[in-house]
């Protein structure tokens, strides 16, 4: 009898990535100025991961969808804890780049898989719900991460916070050894690159699948616009430190963790799109406030987080719902999709993330009202994918 993952093990392999991506976050300052490196320099290792997990995520979903989750998984989760390790006796920029880069490498597998099992064992109509609680996890390890790595700098140094990676990792890696069965029904029979081209470009020739995907990326976007800035605004702006960024930084993730949580109550009474829309209307309002505040010249700790809480709130609503949503459009396909899906996504916070120093040199105001942007370009992403459903229905 097909023995089914226990989501918990699943929750717990969505949270290593994230955790490892944002404890680093509020250290960067003071890992720049250790290691002798400007602000565009060190935001490598922020902007490297991210565009690592894009391929990683686009590489990944094949893979799975041949070998199958485990084996692939397991392999991930292995090169994951290398790069902690990596990064971790760094002494030199290049060399924490790499060890980011082999950690998001690895991650990327945890990020696709999680989500594709769910929807192997599930179905669409069981995933939605299930996805928002790997959604509050990836919230939860947000939350956490920063704050965590804030407080390992200020007691430990920069290189410190690679240790609760490897520790991360490891134990992961340890369970998904243990207790992760095989879900993948059925694999693809080759991977020749021209299949797999053919693959993507079947999932992409959905309208449908295309509208949900960027709908959930442009939410994403403005995510990074912030994790990208506040560090450096809290320190050089607010004078504060890693500390205070890891704690008020709570108040983002905490609400993204809400609104996850939200998102798997109101399942049964909302459709997705109900969720996808309230999520990018309340992310449209708090993204307005953040633009307003600053335009007001009111720049404080309060100011600064609170609002993107709320943007954040709404995307722990949407997301989940827009991403099963978006994955189903390939029930072939599912990986493949899923991977295709954290690819755009995070190629898009790539791209964005190291264009923050230079929008932050045009002003606040401008850097906020590029926020403001991304649910409004969300908000018209997922009216284009009811509109396709609406077609094709």
């Amino acid at each position: 009898m097909k023995t089914t993952p226990a989501l918990p093990l699943l929750v717990a392999i969505a949270m290593a990535s994230p955790l490892a991506l944002n404890a680093f976050v509020p250290a960067m300052p003071d890992a720049a100025r250790a290691l002798n490196a400007d602000i565009s320099t060190i935001q490598l290792t922020f902007t490297a991961y991210l565009l690592t997990l894009a391929f990683g995520q686009l590489i990944s979903g094949p893979l799975a969808d041949y070998f199958g989750r485990r084996p692939v998984l397991l392999v991930g989760l292995g090169l994951h804890v290398a790069g902690s390790c990596l990064a971790a006796s760094a002494d030199g920029v290049m060399l924490l780049v790499a060890g980011r880069v082999l950690q998001a490498l690895g991650g990327s597998t945890a990020m696709v898989l999680a989500r594709t099992i769910i929807l192997d064992v599930h179905g669409r109509a069981g995933a939605a719900g299930r996805m928002g609680y790997v959604v509050m996890a990836i919230a939860i390890a947000q939350s956490i991460a920063p704050a965590l790595g804030g407080y390992i700098n200020l007691w430990g140094g920069w290189n410190a916070i690679f240790y609760l990676s490897i520790l991360m990792g490891g134990l992961v890696w340890l369970l998904a050894l243990r207790l992760l069965p095989e879900t993948c029904a059925e694999r693809s029979d080759n991977l020749r690159l021209g299949r797999v081209l053919r693959s993507y470009g079947g999932v992409l020739g959905s309208g449908q699948y295309l509208g949900y995907a960027l709908s959930t990326t442009f939410i994403a976007t403005a995510f990074y616009l912030f994790v990208g800035s506040a560090p450096y605004i809290v320190v050089d702006q607010l004078g504060g430190d890693s500390a205070d960024f890891g704690t008020w930084f709570l108040a983002v993730s905490l609400a993204f963790m809400l609104g996850s949580f939200c998102s798997t109550r109101l399942a049964s009474r909302f459709n997705v799109d109900q969720m996808v829309l309230l999520g990018n209307g309340l992310s449209l309002l708090g993204a307005a406030a953040l633009v307003v505040l600053a335009w007001w010249e009111a720049l404080s700790f309060a100011s600064l987080f609170l609002p993107m809480a709320l943007v954040t709130f709404g995307r722990g609503l949407s997301q989940p719902n827009a991403q099963s949503a978006a994955i189903s459009c390939a029930p072939g396909a599912a990986a493949t999709a899923s991977g295709l899906m954290g690819f755009i996504q995070l190629l898009t916070g790539a791209a964005i993330a190291q264009l923050v120093p230079s929008l932050m040199q045009l002003g606040l105001t401008t850097l906020f009202s590029c926020i403001l942007l991304a649910p409004l370009l969300a908000l018209a992403a997922h009216w284009h994918a009811r509109q396709k459903a609406e077609v094709t229905a």
